[in-house]
């Protein structure tokens, strides 16, 4: 049976529990409304004390900490978090060791939880605290959000965690449960849909212990009410979801659009010198910028270029001249909505010096390669040069050319993807 949405301005429940809105937008009565807010607190307060992860972040109230572990959830699972949390906290402990901190040094403890905008953000941040605030976080969330790769949701996290301040929050958990709550159809994204999920944060959090609240809302939304599969016979506040009572839980929220998937295809050469190896340093603008690569450049989707023309490619991109030996290994990762193909050679460097106005060059011996923050890629290619056998100088194959014959050609079979 079809249950159709009305204008949830035009219920008096609605307008009593004192919730604002200030578009239309059609959905169901929120149950969550119907008997006022305090049970429905209550009920989720008592189901966190009892079944909150412990979470190394959550043992304190140090704005700092906090600040780092939201900035690193972002778009990555607690389980990946945690060992990187506990790295970084160990190497920079204050918000003063990390704002005098190299640049790099902070990358090389991110290395592979990719978007490292956020590394060079927190970095920038550190250093504003510092200079503008004197070490000490601002407490409003008006004055964190001014702090670099801060936003509204982390900076109300900072807020209601670190100083108690009854500040609203829609991250992705948030959002799911909100609009199960509202057992809202619409799409959680669009502007209109924002406005909604954040007015109805702002309504719902308490003035009494609004951090433990927020928390205990992200954690809901975290391990009971998931994407894909909502623990609903467990959750403590079943009663008061519109998707449950209207069997729409799978339905709800509405699902993003995927992009397309693009698929590319690259070549990384990892050109070796006297036992050292060319390692470029990624341009800003450029995906990884900041990190360190072996030299990297596209081709032809599914195209495998003969010798001649990769090293043509290497002089272009380096200004070296190079032979290019036997393939390493062949790669395959996601970035975004690119999936990438990526060949992996080992070259003998020739002649010449790498030219500065092509990028920012580096000979590193194979031992210096872990003290560099490479990209996820690079740090797997960095690895298989040092388990090859003997110096690099040494296994590089290069074959003379062959002579064109008539007849079936040879094609090389790369190895499975690693």
């Amino acid at each position: 049976m079809k249950i159709e949405p009305f204008d949830i301005r035009a219920s008096s429940l609605f307008r009593h529990s004192g919730f604002d809105i200030h578009h239309s937008t059609a959905v169901p009565i929120a149950p969550v409304f119907r008997e006022g807010l305090a049970p429905f607190r209550k009920a989720l307060r008592h189901w966190y004390r009892r079944h909150a992860r412990s979470l190394p972040w959550r043992h304190s109230v140090d704005p700092y900490r906090i600040w780092i572990s939201e900035i690193m959830l972002q778009q990555t699972t607690v389980t990946a978090v945690v060992p990187y949390f506990e790295r970084f906290i160990e190497r920079f402990s204050t918000v003063h060791l990390l704002a005098a901190a190299p640049e790099q040094d902070v990358l090389r403890l991110w290395e592979g939880l990719g978007y490292y905008s956020r590394a060079r953000n927190i970095h920038r941040a550190a250093r504003v605290v510092v200079d503008r605030h004197g070490g000490t976080f601002p407490e409003s969330v008006e004055a964190l959000q001014e702090l670099p790769g801060v936003g509204r949701y982390t900076a109300g996290a900072i807020a209601s965690f670190a100083f108690d301040r009854p500040a609203p929050i829609v991250e992705a958990n948030t959002l799911r449960l909100y609009c199960r709550l509202l057992g809202f159809r619409g799409d959680p994204r669009t502007a209109a849909g924002q406005r909604l999920l954040w007015s109805f944060a702002e309504q719902i959090v308490p003035h009494r212990s609004p951090g433990q609240f927020n928390q205990a809302l992200m954690e809901l939304g975290a391990t009971r009410c998931t994407p894909d599969a909502p623990d609903c016979p467990r959750c403590p506040v079943r009663r008061w979801c519109g998707a449950c009572a209207l069997n729409l839980q799978r339905q709800i929220p509405q699902a993003a659009r995927r992009p397309a998937i693009t698929e590319v295809t690259e070549v990384a050469v990892a050109i070796e010198r006297d036992g050292r190896y060319l390692l470029r340093k990624r341009a800003p603008g450029e995906r990884w910028a900041g990190l360190w690569d072996f030299v990297r450049f596209p081709v032809d989707q599914g195209d495998n270029p003969r010798r001649s023309r990769l090293e043509q490619r290497v002089a272009d991109e380096t200004g070296l001249g190079v032979d290019v030996g036997e393939l390493l290994t062949q790669l395959r990762h996601g970035v975004t909505r690119y999936r990438i193909t990526l060949r992996c050679h080992i070259a003998r460097w020739r002649t010449g010096k790498p030219d500065s106005s092509r990028g920012e060059f580096r000979w590193v011996a194979d031992q210096g390669l872990g003290e560099l923050p490479l990209s996820v890629t690079g740090r797997k290619i960095a690895k298989l040069l040092e388990s090859h056998d003997g110096k690099a100088s040494k296994t590089v194959r290069i074959e003379p050319r062959a002579k064109k014959k008539r007849g079936r050609r040879n094609r090389e079979t790369p190895p499975p993807g690693v």
